[in-house]
């Protein structure tokens, strides 16, 4: 095999906010630090985070059924404060991130709650069984019966069953992806658009990309075995992986929802995301695809005032308004 070339340079922005950060990144995750980083993930995210945003929003934890035979869902409703049943605003249906194997629905939720505020949406955040305790197809049979229960109870939090947007980064964008997949094929409620964040949607895990990241940045390619092999087990890389679990097995892109994909030139997920968006544009689809130069995965987290992470959610917002206008 020919030999690697090194990956794209970092932003010298971003480069430096990864700086202080020193041997607390771990690009390399395995299965033993799994317990770990769930700690971690879970005392952060207790600390920081109000769905509220100081008031905005009103927020509340619902309990809801999840697939049949299966333990009932958590799913976090947050709608504008002003808003009441009588409204029919945009839903942005969130999956969160963490490889499928961290992560609760709280997890990156602020970003929809950005978007949420600037355009006068209700954000439904689902919180999926998590890999390997529980591997596919638990995390796409919970959010597609937490999109059931969101598009059927839409009306009660003065949301729009007509106008669902699904989102997520990273892991919560594959499954974003793959809901979309799911629902084209299995007749379900219709979504208008998929936000897809630096999406994790090829379990082969063979990209240039992957081999050029390998021991750099946040999540490497020893990760991404590490999480597709939680979801999928020995099954992982090998023939007859539903397109399900990892949305770049699927054979047919057509009859989606609008795309939006954004992905950093330096991170693992580069050019599988690429990929994903030349075949929907094959099958006719609508996709639009960024591509932030010397952006790492989850770049725009690590270093929000960065110029190129305030590129990104402008670029992110503009598309939802000219979807939700549309």
């Amino acid at each position: 095999m020919p030999e690697v070339p090194p990956p794209p340079p970092f932003d010298p922005e971003l480069a430096a906010a990864l700086e202080p950060a020193g041997d607390a990144i771990t690009p390399g995750l395995t299965a033993d630090d799994i317990p770990a980083a769930r700690r971690s993930a879970g005392s952060e995210l207790a600390e920081l985070f109000d769905p509220t945003v100081d008031g905005a929003f009103a927020a509340e934890d619902r309990t809801v059924p999840g697939p049949e035979g299966a333990p009932d869902l958590s799913v976090l409703v947050c709608r504008p404060a002003s808003a009441g049943p009588a409204d029919s605003l945009p839903v942005i249906y969130h999956m969160h991130g963490g490889g499928l194997i961290l992560g609760t629905n709280r997890a990156g939720v602020d970003g929809p709650l950005a978007w949420a505020r600037e355009l006068g949406a209700v954000v439904v955040s689902v919180e999926y069984r998590l890999a390997p305790e529980h591997p596919h197809p638990a995390p796409i049979d919970d959010v597609y019966a937490g999109l059931l229960w969101t598009a059927g109870h839409a009306r009660e939090f003065g949301g729009d069953p007509d106008r669902i947007v699904l989102a997520g980064a990273s892991a919560g964008g594959g499954l974003a992806a793959a809901l979309a997949l799911a629902l084209r094929d299995r007749e379900g409620p219709p979504a208008i658009g998929q936000m897809l964040l630096y999406p994790m949607l090829d379990d082969r895990n063979d990209t240039l990309s992957c081999r050029q990241m390998a021991g750099v940045g946040v999540w490497d390619r020893t990760a991404n075995e590490t999480a597709w092999t939680a979801l999928l087990g020995d099954r992982r890389g090998g023939p007859g992986v539903s397109p399900y679990a990892a949305p770049a097995r699927a054979t047919d892109l057509s009859g989606l929802p609008p795309a939006f994909l954004d992905v950093g030139s330096a991170e693992t997920f580069r050019d599988e995301a690429v990929a994903y968006a030349s075949r929907i544009w094959a099958c006719g689809g609508v996709a639009e695809l960024h591509v932030w130069p010397g952006g790492f995965h989850g770049f725009d987290g690590f270093a929000p005032e960065a110029s190129l992470s305030r590129a990104a959610r402008a670029a992110r917002l503009a598309w939802l308004r000219r979807l939700l206008a549309g």
